[in-house]
Parts: structure tokens; sequence; C-alpha cells
């Protein structure tokens, strides 16, 4: 039974009802303080009607072989697609799917992770597994993070420009749909072993004590929140301060509890920390990984086949990073440099069943299990409009963090046709009414992204360093009550989408005519919880015993001595918890008609029913006057939103053989509309991981319209080569960006707001051509290029906090990249080889405010190799060098470095063992 959400539904009870159509029941309790379960997401019953910045955009990596059996596929498409298959990828060595997307003409990747379409952010931009939407475990943005997906499981991408009515009509610049592995035609196994390095990863690293499941990539209890603690918040209803310990202690009848009690269990609570974390250096391991899989196919008649195929993964890594940020106006007396090193670990594990009954009838599932977890340990030297290099005085902040993501995906699906062996089967049946050419797809997809910081904690420090270079000569823990900040953090996304469709071909004349129509229902639900804890030491008995490393200055002995006052409590806005959820209904149907095998044109229209609702979550509210969320009927109008509207597309192809063996013009038209992430709108606050600023919510913020024309010429020659030009115009209204805020010299603030306007067009061509017309020593040798020119405009509009420039450049819009790979396949296919390079150009990474200029990200040149030795059939040995030049990031305001940092050059060897 269903339940509908109409217009004249009570808003509390629409909120609530949204909440749980998005999957989630969040838990408001703390000790012995309990309040009614909200439920904030789908329950089955209802349905309803962040760092690091190297871009690197890359030329489509094809080894001769793998382009031209991709380029019949893409022809026969109606969008503007690029495909890459799995031989393609393997040949050349490619580890994730953020990897091998470098290798799509018009795509950039930021920092290794996540999409850019000709210049459009990563909102612009969305990813699917197997055609079905799938949750991110990312905390700070809505799309999925490309490099936790290994290509192990991976038999296909592709990558879609123009928009087309089967995909949700959330499509700003592209999208790119995962397709994992099919089932074997026989017994296939195999096995890879690997090893790498980076240039910047040195002889030692820096490390703390950590937890036993460690190298498993989760967290086995030490660094989580005590019980002890988290029963206490409720005891004394959400305040640890020793006032309101004695306040509770006296309402529970203990009318002589004296401040000095209070103090004391204040300083009890503080032991149930964990505060074993001194940072030590440790001698350097190399990464590895190893891989496996296996599969079958197993004929069980003439007419049923069933097949199975497993795989799992594991890589541990190590990265050290040098980054140095300075302050525009003064940038030799206040600067960071900072020193972090990260361990990796991700795990994977795949299983794929299916059943293919004749040849009309399929039914797969899939079933995906991903953990990536990174370990971060960092030491921060700086100095701020407080303490300036020249004054010998600086601050340090020693951070560790364990960030654990996992996703996990089920999926079942099926592709069914009435063809001539089931109407044999099914004689019975009054069938003749059913086109025997009638195709019936359909999937469920249920998938959970999670992500969990255990632990995140901050210790400050004063420094004592060189006048003249800023070296440190010794530094001691601040006398604060926040000198340590711990931070608790678990987010969990619940994602159901099931959809079916029906295509009838039919045949008329000269002309081939598919109609299509189908159904999709998306639903997500959101729960984000962070708890953040301060402990300190307002005086010391001892002054020297701040000199200590952060665990011996926090140590029992120190916490619970009386001579040094120090004090815990609950610390931060407490604006930072939420739940969210979103559910989408659509219903979609298209022509596509081919005319004498010269015209194609593909009309549709797709109807969407969008709603949203997004909840601050107090979770240290114990009272009815102010619950964990709010019932006030306004709070809840407010954090509905709902809109339903139709979005067209239109697409037209000329064929013939103009100049070519093939040549195909496509001209594109569509509307489509960017949404904003769940988290953009709550009031809470966040961290960027990627860029450092503090990121603060908007709930006014509201979903952006887009208008798309496209235009592609494609010229297919006999020998393989292939040449396209493509032109591409996009309108943005009121796009959603992130702006500069105002905030202290020493923090970095942002908002995410809705601008007046913004549009973005360009060229782009892209070729490859084999060189054997040099002679015959470059027989076996192919180039293929592209380039892209493109301008971009933003119109501030009256939202934004005083923008230096009210008109700019779209955010990571570069005017032009310039790609070109040479390729090479010795003739007994024993060798292949690629040499990849690439630069862009320079584009608006921060916009300036109050007349400060924009920060402006500089080119970086990369060049990649990759070769691969197929030593026999079974046998193949792979090498990779990323960054060859060693180029560096840099980031600059009027000409003054404000940031840079050093990727380093990659190195990895890899051993396949495949039957």
């Amino acid at each position: 039974m269903g339940i509908r959400l109409k217009k004249e539904t009570g808003v509390k009870y629409t909120c609530v009802l949204m909440l749980l159509a998005a999957g989630l029941t969040i838990q408001l309790e703390f000790g012995n303080v309990s309040q009614a379960s909200e439920k904030t997401g789908v329950d089955s019953s209802v349905y309803s009607a962040g760092g690091d910045v190297v871009e690197e955009i890359v030329v489509t990596a094809r080894l001769k072989s793998s382009a031209e059996s991709l380029v019949y596929e893409r022809l026969d498409d109606g969008s503007v697609i690029d495909l890459l298959g799995a031989e393609m990828i393997g040949r050349i060595g490619d580890s994730t799917v953020a990897a091998a997307l470098r290798r799509v003409s018009g795509l950039s990747l930021v920092s290794g992770k996540f999409i850019y379409v000709r210049g459009l952010g990563e909102r612009y931009s969305s990813a699917t597994l197997n055609g079905a939407s799938i949750p991110s475990p990312d905390l700070s943005r809505n799309v999925i993070p490309l490099d936790i997906f290994p290509t192990a499981i991976i038999e296909s991408l592709a990558v879609q420009k123009t928009y087309s009515v089967d995909k949700s009509a959330a499509f700003g610049g592209g999208s790119i749909d995962i397709r994992t592995k099919g089932l074997p035609g026989d017994l296939t196994y195999s096995i890879e072993l690997g090893m790498g390095a980076n240039s910047e990863t040195s002889g030692k690293f820096l490390d703390y004590p950590g937890g036993s499941d460690d190298t498993l990539g989760t967290d086995d209890g030490t660094r989580a929140l005590s019980s002890v603690i988290v029963q206490s918040i409720g005891r004394f209803s959400g305040a640890l301060d020793s006032q309101s310990i004695l306040s509770t202690l006296r309402k529970e009848g203990n009318s002589a509890a004296t401040l000095a009690q209070a103090r004391a269990i204040n300083r009890d609570l503080a032991l149930n920390l964990n505060r074993n974390i001194s940072i030590e250096e440790k001698s350097y391991k190399p990464d590895w990984n190893i891989k496996g899989s296996i599969g079958n196919n197993f004929t069980l008649n003439n007419d049923l086949d069933v097949g199975i195929l497993a795989g799992v993964g594991y890589k541990a890594a190590w990265r050290e990073t040098s980054t140095i940020a300075r302050n525009f106006r003064f940038p030799t007396e206040q600067f960071e440099q900072e020193e972090e090193t990260t361990r990796s670990v991700n795990i994977n594990g795949n299983l794929n069943l299916g059943a293919q009954f004749t040849e009309d009838h399929e039914i797969f599932t899939t079933s995906l299990f991903i953990r990536n977890t990174d370990d971060e340990v960092a030491v921060l030297d700086f100095f701020n409009e407080n303490r300036e290099k020249s004054d010998g005085l600086g601050f340090r902040d020693t951070h560790i963090k364990f960030e654990e993501r996992e996703l996990l995906v089920n999926q079942i699906g099926g592709n069914h046709i009435l063809g001539e062996q089931t109407r044999e089967y099914l004689s019975w049946l009054p069938l003749g009414l059913v086109p025997e050419q009638l195709e019936f797809t359909w999937q469920y997809s249920k998938a959970r992204a999670r992500t969990s910081i255990p632990n995140e904690v901050n210790a400050s420090s004063e420094t004592l360093t060189d006048v003249d270079s800023g070296e440190v000569f010794s530094s001691r823990i601040v006398s604060d009550s926040a000198a340590l900040d711990y931070r608790f953090t678990k987010l969990e996304d619940k994602m159901t989408n099931y959809r079916c469709q029906f295509a009838l071909p039919l045949q008329v004349a000269s002309s081939e005519i598919e109609l299509r129509a189908g159904f999709e229902h998306t639903r997500k639900g959101r729960t984000y919880r962070q708890s953040q804890f301060s402990l300190g030491a307002l005086n010391v008995g001892d002054p020297d015993i701040l000199l200590g490393s952060v665990g011996a200055v926090f140590s029992d002995e120190h916490i619970i001595d009386t001579k040094n006052d120090f004090v815990f409590n609950l610390a931060g806005a407490n604006n930072q918890s939420y739940v969210a959820a979103t559910m989408t209904d659509a219903v979609f149907g298209q022509v596509d008609w081919l005319w004498n095998d010269t015209w194609r044109v593909a009309v549709g229209l797709r109807w969407e029913d969008y709603r949203q609702t997004a909840l601050d979550w107090n979770i240290y509210a114990f009272s009815k006057e102010n619950p964990q969320i709010s019932n006030d009927p306004e709070v809840l109008k407010h954090a509905i939103f709902q809109k339903n509207k139709l979005y067209p597309a239109v697409s037209v192809v000329y064929i013939s053989d103009w100049l070519a063996e093939t040549f195909q013009l496509r001209l594109g038209w569509s509307e489509t509309v960017v949404r904003p992430d769940l988290r953009e709108i709550t009031d809470a606050s966040y961290v960027d991981a990627r860029t450092g600023f503090l990121t603060d919510g908007n709930p006014s913020v509201r979903p952006s319209n887009v208008e798309n024309y496209d235009a592609r010429a494609e010229w297919f020659f006999a020998d393989g080569s292939n040449f396209t030009v493509s032109a591409f115009y996009k309108d943005l209204k009121n796009p959603i960006e992130f702006f500069e805020s105002a905030a202290s010299d020493t923090n970095r603030s942002r908002e995410i707001i809705n601008v007046q306007s913004g549009r973005i067009y360009g060229v782009e061509m892209e070729g490859v051509k084999d060189l054997s017309f040099l002679g015959e020593f470059w027989e076996d040798y192919f180039v293929q290029g592209n380039l892209l020119f493109q301008d971009t405009e933003l119109v501030a509009g009256d939202e934004a906090d005083a923008p230096t420039n009210d008109i700019r450049r779209l955010a990571g819009a570069s005017d032009y990249v310039i790609n070109f790979m040479l390729g090479y396949d010795s003739p007994n296919g024993s060798h292949a080889s690629t040499l990849i390079y690439n630069i862009f150009g320079d584009r608006v990474y921060v916009a300036g405010r109050n007349g400060a200029p924009d920060a402006i990200e500089q080119p970086f040149h990369s060049i990649d190799a990759t070769y691969s030795w197929y030593a026999s059939e079974t046998i193949t040995l792979k090498a990779k060098v990323k960054n060859i030049l060693n180029d560096r990031v840099s980031i600059e305001r009027e000409g003054v470095e404000t940031y840079s940092e050093k990727p380093g050059a990659a190195f990895e060897l890899t051993f396949l063992w495949a039957f």
C-alpha cells in the first residue's frame, strides 16, 4: 500500500513521511535519558509517487585495437557518449575507475576522485552503478568518489555528455555509468600482485598507536567514544562542565555535593578519551596490493544456463605530503607548513550471479562491498596575525584522523522478450496480441554508504622558532580548555532505486522506429551525527609538563592531579548534525526514428516529481521544550521542498560517407536540473576536507535549471583513424556555487548560494591516427589527442557576500586543455605502451571577496607512462609511472603563491596470472 504526499497534507506529517521514506531510523538516546525514536528513513512498506587539489585532464588513452572496437559501439548510440571497455582498461593497467576515466576526452578528475566535465564542477556530474543511483560515502559531497571503485570489477565505463530521458534529470555536465562484469562464458580465475612507491615518500613516516584491526581498515574500538561518556551526557542533560554536574548531583538528591566532587567527576570522564596518540616516526613501507577472482558458467539443460563470478581485492599504501599556504597580504610573515602522512587501506569484494533461460530471458544479481580507509597524521606549523614569523613565536597543530568509508550495494535485474522459444513454452497463453519484439527490462537496487570517523583529534601548541627561517626549536601544549579537540563523526546514507522500461522496435518501409517508455523511483535518506569535546588545562602546577608529547601531557597522572586544572566539556556550536531525505518519481517516453539509414531523430520527455527535506538534529537536547528534532510547524514547513517538472530532450543525427567511411553529425538540445546536496540544505556547518574551508549550509538554496545545446561531427576512416569536433553551450539559471564569507585571517569560511546566472561554451576536438604513413617503422604506433577551448561566465548577483568580482569565470573551469598520447602495440601482441601528456589552463580555485584577488590554480604539466608485457597467454607484467615531470600544484593571488604542494611521481609494478 502506498502513501501519497499530497499538497494539502499537514506540513508536520509531510516532513515526517518524507524522512520515513528515506530509509533511516535514528535513536535519540544518551544513557538513561531517552526520547521516542523518530524514523527518518524509508520504511519498506512506504512507497511514494573534501587538501590535494591536483586535477588531471587526459586524452582517451586507447590502445589501437581497443580503440577500433569501441568506435562502433559509440556510433550506435544516439547520444554523445564515450565508452571504455575492460580489455582496454586492463591492457593500460589502471587500477581504479578514477584512473581509467583520465583516458576520456574532456573529463577532469580533481583530487583523483571527483568528476569535472567540460569545466563544470563535480556537482554537475553524476555516477551510477549498472544504471542505478548509489549513495556517496564522502562527508562533504553528494557525488561518489570514483577512486573507491577498483577496475577489477568493471566491464565497461560509459560517459554520456548529452542528456537522454532514460537518465535522471539531475544532469548538468554529464553522467558516468559504471558497469560491473557479467558472468563468464567458461571457467575463469585470476590473481594479481602489485607493489608501488612515491618519490615524495621518504624512509620515515609519521604514525601513532592505533588499533589491532587497522590493517583491515577498521577500528577495533580503541578510538571509539566511550560508553561512559555517552551515558554521562544523558545523565547530565548534555552539559559536562563542573557547574552543570554539580547541579545534576543536587537534583538527584545529593544536597551535600561540592564543586570539588563535580570537578573530580569531570576529570574522571576525561580519562575515558583515547589519549594514546603521541606521534612517532616509523620506517617506510612500500605500497602493495593483491586481488583475485574466480567464475564459471554451468549449462543445466539446452535452455538454461547459470553462472557465478566472485572477486576480492586488498591494497595498502603510505603517502607523505608537504604543503605550504601563505597569506596573500603578508606571505613571508603569515604562512603555514604542513607535513602529513596518510595510510590508506582499500578492501573490496563482489559476487555476481545470473541465469539465462533460452535467448529471451536473463536475470542477474550484483553484490558489491567496498571499504576505503585513510588514517592521517599531520603536523601543521603556522604564523598568523597574532604571531608572525619575525616574532620568533608561532603555533603548531598536531592532527590525527581515522576515516573509514564503506559502500554496500545489492542489485537484481532482468531482461525479457517474448521470443519464439518463450512462446513455445507458453503456447497455452493468448500471446498473439503481444509483439514478439517487445522488450522489458527491470532493476531493483538497494545501497548503503557509511562513513565513520571514530576519533579525530587536534592538539594545539605554542612554538619557539627561528626568526629568519621559521624553523621550530621547541613546542609546548597551550594552557587552554580546548587545547585538545576531539570529534566523533558518523554518516549513513541509504538509497533505494527501482526502474522498469519497455522498448518496442518497429519496421515501417525504409524507417526503423523504436518506442520506449519507463518508470523510475529513487529515495535516499541520510543521518549525519557529529559530537565534539574539548580537554585542556587552564593552569598547571609545573609548566614543564606541557613540554612533553601529547600523550604524556594528557596522561592519567596529570589529569587527576588537583594541582593541574584540567577541564573536560562538550565543544563546538552543536550545529553539525542533521537528518535529511529525498524522493524522486519519474516516468519517461521516447521515440527514436531512423529513416533511410541517413537521418535519426530521437524525441523524449521525462516527468520528475522531486521532494526533499532536511532538519537540524540537536543531539544534546533533552527536553520537550528543546527537542532533538524540531516539531515546530513553521520549521517543518521551511524544511520541505517539492517540485515536479517536465524535462525534454531532442537529438538529430545525420549519417553519410562524407569525407570518410562513416560520417555522423549530431545535434542535441535538452533541459535538465542541478540539485543541492542534502548537507547543503541544512544549517549545519562542516570543514571541507579538500579545501579546508569551514562551509555553511543554506536551507534557502534551490535547484538550478540548465539548458544544454550540443553539436558533434565525427569522421571514422577505414584504417581505424577518427576525428571529432564538438561544440557545446550551457545556460545555467541560478547556479549553485560556493562563495567565500567573512572570517578571521586565521580561519577560512565559505557559504553555498544561488548566483544570478552562469554560462559555458566551447569547442572540443579529438582524433586518433596510426603513424603508418610515416614509414614501415611507425606501423605499430599511433597518436591521439584532444583540444578543449572554452569560455565561462558567472554573474554573482545579490546573494553573494561582497565578492571582489561580480562577474568572473566559473570555479574549476580552464580556458583550454591540451592533451597528447603516443601509443605502441607490438606486431606479435606481446608488448604495449603509452606515453600521455596533458596541460590545462589556469582556473579559479577560490573567488576573492572585499577586494582580495581570486585564487588561481596554475597549469599543471603531467606526463604518465605505462608498459605491459604479455609474457604468455596467462601471465602479464605491467609497469606504470605517473607524473614523470614531478610537477607541483601551485595556487596564486596576483602573482603571490598562496599554496603549493608536490604530489610526487608514483611508480607501480604488477604481476597478473589469469586463465
